[in-house]
């Protein structure tokens, strides 16, 4: 299934099922538990995050070819950080560059993001997948400044601005998905396409990343893992680094999800 959160006419927020000619009928329960899917198409007046996240963690240097384009050793173990849930950004709503406390080195990262379904602690390897609710595009939008020269080298305030994770623009089921590291990925900036790979490369598997971060922690059902992005990032552009600039618009595509596509414009004074 393919699942979509959307705003109607009156403001009201619902969970929807994306039907394949592009019409979305409104799901009744808990996407996590029981739910059904309602008779009649809805009537969607603004797309929305697919999902709000309990909490969002991020996972650093996992794409091998990436890892060598940053000129970084290849990681032993995953490299986990964390983005607020003020992060969260909307399909066609605006990534903003922050000017309250600026920078100059914002850049975009195409990622696979990982919804688990379920909660679960020690999970093995072999039954992680048994935990995923579903899958969708995701932007770790990051600056690079904040995120390496400044804070003392701590990556969570360079990853952590308002509008720094869109995600959508819808979530597909994991029964539709089922190797998650067999995707083509990319990111297409301002109509050129600047990142183009596929999940295969991921050092640490999306099982093994499950198993990781649930092992001695609870791994808390609405978690949104972030997977890594590949090489091509702007901040390894040659001869120039690449930064977002107001005018731009970032497109993350996911094989089998589909495209998510913002703007970009500067934070208001």
């Amino acid at each position: 299934m393919k699942i979509v959160r959307y705003q109607d006419p009156a403001g009201n927020i619902h969970h929807g099922a994306e039907q394949a000619d592009g019409t979305v009928r409104r799901i009744e329960g808990d996407i996590y538990g029981s739910h059904q899917v309602t008779a009649g198409n809805a009537t969607v007046a603004k797309l929305l995050a697919p999902v709000v996240p309990l909490q969002i963690i991020g996972i650093g240097l996992n794409y091998r070819q990436h890892a060598v384009e940053s000129g970084m050793k290849i990681p032993e173990s995953p490299v986990v950080f964390f983005k607020g849930l003020n992060t969260l950004q909307n399909p066609g709503d605006p990534i903003l560059l922050p000017t309250r406390l600026p920078s100059e080195e914002v850049d975009y990262e195409c990622e696979l993001a990982v919804l688990i379904g379920r909660t679960g602690k020690n999970i093995p390897k072999a039954r992680a997948l048994e935990y995923v609710l579903g899958y969708t595009c995701a932007n770790d939008v990051s600056a690079r400044d904040w995120q390496i020269r400044r804070c003392g080298g701590q990556w969570s305030r360079g990853k952590t601005f308002d509008t720094f994770c869109p995600i959508g623009p819808r979530l597909v089921t994991a029964d539709e998905i089922p190797n998650p590291n067999a995707l083509q990925i990319a990111t297409h900036l301002s109509g050129t396409t600047v990142q183009n790979w596929n999940t295969s490369d991921m050092i640490f598997d999306v099982p093994t990343l499950i198993e990781f971060l649930s092992a001695s922690t609870t791994l808390l059902a609405g978690t949104l893992i972030l997977t890594g992005t590949p090489q091509g990032v702007g901040m390894a552009t040659k001869p120039t680094p690449r930064w977002l600039k107001a005018g731009d618009e970032v497109t993350i595509e996911v094989e089998k999800i589909g495209r998510l596509t913002n703007p970009v414009g500067l934070e208001p004074a």
